[in-house]
């Protein structure tokens, strides 16, 4: 693939030109990794069970504590805003200084895509919230349907985290074979990437991708605006 880049911004310092400007952009999408952690791991509606968190049986619907499944909601949904958000500025200040990279519009799509589907994983948090035991609306649905919502929190939250991978892969091509971010985010987006990718062959398990990929976009979107990627330089 192909790319071009843009004229840099500002010039060197001491020389009578402005020296370049701090890019703080990119920590939009440190946040969303950030926040998306809490959200999804740390806030799962199973948190505030008590007894095995393994278990889903019907017995353990009311166990369910709706404060767990509130925070999570309202983290999830700033998780969301702050990836629509990522996304467009991607599009604004990267895939204009990289018109030929396909790789580059992998990513904003792949940002678009997992904040389509974390807003119902994370919406499910709110029903839950809502229609759980104790919650304001807890008589609206009795122990069976208050079931459902309880088996689609199940991996509602941590499905979504599939497509920040493949948004991640894009960032791992433009590190490793365009060069146009830094080496050493492309092999740590890599190494973030295999146990999900090797859980998904294995094991069949659809929601891994939000065990790494939030704590790599914390980090990856942080080299990118504090570091020397030509994207972000």
């Amino acid at each position: 693939m192909t790319y071009t880049e843009s004229a840099p911004v500002g010039g060197r310092a001491g020389a009578g030109e402005a020296p370049a400007r701090r890019i703080l952009w990119p920590l939009t999408g440190a946040a969303a990794g950030l926040l998306g952690l809490v959200s999804t791991v740390f806030l799962d509606v199973r948190a505030g069970q008590s007894g095995d968190l393994d278990e889903m049986t019907i017995a353990k619907v009311d166990d369910i504590d709706v404060l767990y499944s509130r925070l999570g909601f309202l983290g999830g949904f700033m998780t969301v805003a702050l990836l629509l958000v990522t996304a467009a500025a991607w599009r604004r200040h990267v895939e204009p200084r990289v018109p030929g990279s396909t790789a580059a519009r992998v990513v904003a799509s792949g940002l678009n895509a997992a904040a389509g589907a974390l807003t119902l994983g994370y919406g499910w948090k709110g029903a839950m919230a809502i229609y759980g035991k104790g919650g304001p609306e807890d008589d609206a649905f009795d122990q069976q349907g208050r079931y459902v919502y309880y088996m689609l929190n199940d991996f509602g939250a941590w499905i979504g985290w599939f497509a920040v991978l493949v948004a991640a892969g894009g960032i791992a091509w433009m590190a490793l074979r365009e060069r146009t971010v830094s080496r050493w985010i492309g092999w740590f987006t890599v190494a973030a990437m295999l146990p999900p990718v090797v859980g998904f062959v294995v094991m069949s398990v659809p929601g891994l991708g939000a065990i790494t990929m939030p704590i790599w976009m914390a980090v990856a979107f942080t080299g990118l605006a504090l570091g020397k990627s030509t994207i972000t330089r």
